[in-house]
């Protein structure tokens, strides 16, 4: 079982930037893969951002350019950078952990969801 924590959310201005961070707690984290997504009010979640252990990453076309995936598997941590934010980018975003060491794109490959932390960002 793998816990998952999401923090850094908040309100900013339109252009602005936030870093999300995922705590991992539970069992190994090296072994899996994580993902970041999103969901807006009336909309499915979506996929950002995924990486492996190895470092290797994916990401969608609406997050490629303005966000970066990382982590710190020391710190058991997960990270979404997001640059340059719109209105559009409001939404809660989930982490999200594969018992695979992938970087899989689709929501249901996901075995563990954290509770999620609202972004909004302001006009």
């Amino acid at each position: 079982q793998v816990q998952l924590v999401e923090s850094g959310g908040g309100l900013v201005q339109a252009g602005g930037s936030l870093r999300l961070s995922c705590a991992a707690s539970g069992r190994t984290f090296y072994n899996n893969g994580m993902g970041w997504f999103r969901q807006a009010p009336g909309k499915e979640r979506e996929f950002l951002a995924s990486i492996n252990w190895n470092g290797n990453t994916r990401y969608s076309d609406s997050a490629k350019g303005r966000c970066t995936i990382s982590r710190d598997n020391a710190k058991n941590t997960v990270y979404l950078q997001m640059n340059s934010l719109k209105p559009e980018d409001t939404a809660v975003y989930y982490c999200a952990a594969a018992k695979e060491n992938a970087i899989y794109t689709r929501r249901g490959l996901y075995d563990y969801w954290g509770q999620g932390t609202q972004v909004t960002v302001s006009s």
